[in-house]
């Protein structure tokens, strides 16, 4: 879009009581922004209220500073640095996926590679939406990123929220199999700041991994902060990206169940995957497999349900499969066979293997190093199963 064009579309974001309900009959009846803005306040009473329609022929207080500062964000990137762009909701390159939703977004800011700028940046149909806790157990943790791994290096783009946690093991994972110069996102944050910010900051790094390899999209103005209630209004943008929405971890009270909602809502698939009936962290997935989510134990069988055909991990030997690559070693130590993956105390542990304690002190931190198993608090250790 030229620069009066992008400015029509920031003022029409910025016009106070004018949501994106209101926005998109205002474009269906008179068309682009600019047009908008020609009418007469009686005019556009035809399309929303008489407030609205007065507060439309008057200028938003900041549109001038902030049509300015986005303007110079798109012009200042440079080709050592991703590329920026707007689309807006009549852009060729604004995605299919999210526009078939009850609330697409008037605009998008994106940032990635020019290859994917430029022309299609969204897959149309090769989205999965991977979310859960912030807090998530170990087991989780490495859950989210397997799985994310499994599912693109079988051709998905895995779509997420930059937030701690299974966000940005989901992000990670994805991470592993990108590859420079690819035709497609491996991944996409979908964030509630704007784009000149990484929230959290602990993510900085991740945030500049996925510009390089994937998608930073927002549809807050520039300068916007990281207020509460952004983020469980972008789930909406998360789960509309995507075929199915996988939830690793998730506490009953977590946003993660938001996404899943809006998920079901849209015609998405909804995944879940069981934990420990011990964990918090698991009983907001076993609500949503009693609500109908299917369950899933590997990345095939989102494979299935989503009916896409898998194929061959990067970095696998060839002929191997998912399933092959999720199975747990056929051989465990007498420490791990008595542990399980429930979360469980030192005494515990003493009875079950008849081990002298300072020896399974010493068998647990080599385990611990190993990767093998996460030391929890109030004294717990859980095995962690590897994807």
């Amino acid at each position: 879009m030229d620069h009066d064009e992008l400015g029509a579309w920031l003022r029409l974001t910025l016009t106070p009581g004018v949501g994106n309900g209101a926005a998109r009959r205002l474009l269906a009846r008179f068309g682009l922004p600019q047009s908008i803005f020609r009418q007469t306040e009686a005019a556009l009473q035809h399309c929303v209220p008489a407030a609205h329609a007065r507060a439309l022929c008057e200028i938003p207080q900041g549109w001038e500073a902030l049509w300015q500062t986005t303007a110079q964000w798109l012009a200042s990137a440079t080709p050592q640095g991703p590329a920026r762009a707007i689309v807006s909701l009549g852009d060729l390159r604004y995605p299919q996926a999210l526009l078939g939703t009850e609330d697409p977004p008037l605009l998008l800011y994106l940032m990635g590679p020019a290859s994917l700028l430029e022309h299609q940046p969204f897959p149309t149909d090769r989205c999965l939406a991977v979310v859960g806790s912030r807090n998530p157990t170990a087991q989780g943790t490495e859950n989210a990123r397997q799985f994310a791994r499994a599912l693109c290096g079988a051709g998905l783009t895995i779509v997420s929220g930059l937030a701690l946690g299974v966000d940005a093991a989901a992000h990670e994972g994805a991470l592993d199999t990108a590859t420079d110069h690819s035709s497609v996102a491996a991944t996409i944050a979908v964030v509630g700041t704007g784009l000149d910010r990484v929230y959290p900051r602990k993510n900085l790094g991740l945030a500049h991994r996925i510009a390089a390899h994937g998608l930073i999209v927002s549809e807050y103005p520039l300068g916007t902060p990281p207020l509460p209630a952004n983020f469980p209004k972008r789930n909406r943008i998360i789960s509309g990206l995507s075929q199915g929405t996988l939830v690793v971890e998730a506490a009953l009270a977590s946003g993660s169940l938001i996404t899943a909602r809006m998920a079901a809502e849209q015609g998405r698939e909804v995944f879940a995957i069981p934990g420990s009936i011990h964990a918090p962290q698991s009983r907001g997935c076993h609500a949503l497999i009693r609500q109908g989510a299917k369950l899933v134990e590997s990345a095939q069988d989102v494979l299935e349900e989503l009916k896409i055909p898998a194929t061959t991990m990067p970095g696998l030997p060839q002929g191997a499969d998912m399933e092959e690559v999720a199975s747990p070693a056929e051989t465990e130590g007498p420490v791990l066979a008595a542990l399980g993956y429930d979360p469980m105390g030192l005494d515990a542990l003493v009875a079950r293997t008849g081990m002298d304690a300072s020896a399974l002190q010493v068998a647990l931190l080599e385990l611990e190093l190993d990767g093998s198993i996460a030391r929890l608090p109030g004294g717990l250790f859980q095995r962690i199963g590897r994807g």
